[in-house]
């Protein structure tokens, strides 16, 4: 880029400081403001980053005329009132995933940033990862033969707190929307790949789940998805469940395991996508150690794409998120969630 993209930072909770992180090891970003509900959480953020510009509101931040692009780093309930004012203010979006908590909400973000004239992408950043790219490369290329099965899982066990936003309903809690909207998209990804296309959509979902009796939230969750061309998802998640977070591609030439297929270059180990042929000894290995980190991937690829006037991003599409936010819709209403 001929200048650097000048980000602000808008929220300040754990995801905002992984991502201010993979900005400071980007090669086209600069920190230039972050945002809070207070002065004091936007100072202290401001201290850790070394950012000067610190504003006591979100609206704040937005009217700053030194930033180009905001990270949208609330929780889920405050991703559409916060990426509709950004487009208003005329910012270009990164918007954490999921971007909304309903297929109707999502509909409304992506038509205010049409309306302004603004880049506006999901913040899947394992699909910005150079390990995503070989993965889909080698579906193309047919390296499995055809697609019969893809099992992935993003799951994770934690305490539980019904007053925390993992768990309340009234910040979009539950393990599906959290950290289940990975597995659907990976599906989807790999599903269009093996179909010819950038994604495809399931035809058929049968989900099943665990919610907490106190809060109505899903704790763990599981779906099973049908694609075109009888290709099957089986899709798992949870945030009081410890699984193996794998996903695996299983064809009628063998089969492709990916060993971290979320947090590459974050998560310990090797991150790896491991092509296996007619038996276990029969493999290849592509590794992905010594990389840049996984969050600065992302920053640089939302930074080349709006210089680049690319419009939705070829990485996660809008038409990629619609069709992401209604699998989940139909994943929740499967399990009995209910958003108010």
């Amino acid at each position: 880029m001929t200048d650097q993209l000048k980000w602000g930072i808008l929220a300040t909770g754990n995801i905002a400081h992984t991502f201010a992180k993979g900005v400071q090891e980007s090669e086209t970003g600069v920190l230039a403001a972050v945002g809070s509900r207070s002065q004091e959480s936007a100072d202290s953020f401001g201290d850790e980053f070394g950012i000067e510009r610190r504003h006591a509101t979100y609206q704040d931040l937005l009217n700053d005329p030194e930033v180009d692009a905001v990270y949208i780093a609330t929780p889920h309930t405050g991703h559409k009132e916060w990426a509709i004012k950004a487009a208003e203010a005329g910012k270009h979006i990164l918007c954490e995933k999921p971007i909304a908590i309903r297929h109707s909400d999502a509909v409304e973000i992506i038509e205010a940033a049409k309306k302004n004239d603004v880049f506006l992408m999901e913040a899947f950043m394992y699909r910005c990862h150079p390990q995503t790219s070989k993965l889909v490369s080698l579906i193309q290329d047919g390296a499995i033969g055809k697609v019969k099965v893809i099992k992935a899982t993003f799951s994770f066990n934690t305490d539980y707190h019904p007053e925390e936003r993992l768990f309340d309903r009234a910040f979009g809690g539950g393990a599906i929307l959290d950290v289940g909207c990975y597995p659907v998209s990976i599906s989807r990804l790999v599903a269009g790949a093996a179909t010819g296309k950038g994604f495809e959509e399931p035809i058929e979902l049968k989900g099943m789940g665990e919610l907490s009796k106190e809060t109505g939230c899903d704790l763990i969750a599981a779906a099973n998805l049908r694609f075109p061309g009888d290709i099957i998802a089986q899709l798992s998640t949870g945030i009081q469940l410890e699984q193996e977070n794998i996903v695996e591609v299983c064809g009628s030439e063998g089969r492709i395991l990916i060993t971290h297929p979320w947090l590459p270059n974050i998560e310990p180990g090797v991150p790896k996508v491991i092509l296996i042929r007619d038996t276990e000894s029969d493999f290849e290995e592509f590794r992905f150690d010594g990389l840049p980190g996984l969050y600065s991937y992302e920053a640089d690829a939302v930074a080349e794409y709006i210089e680049a006037r690319q419009v939705p991003s070829p990485m996660m599409s809008w038409e990629d998120t619609l069709g992401n936010m209604k699998t989940l819709d139909w994943w929740l209403k499967e399990v009995g969630v209910i958003y108010e």
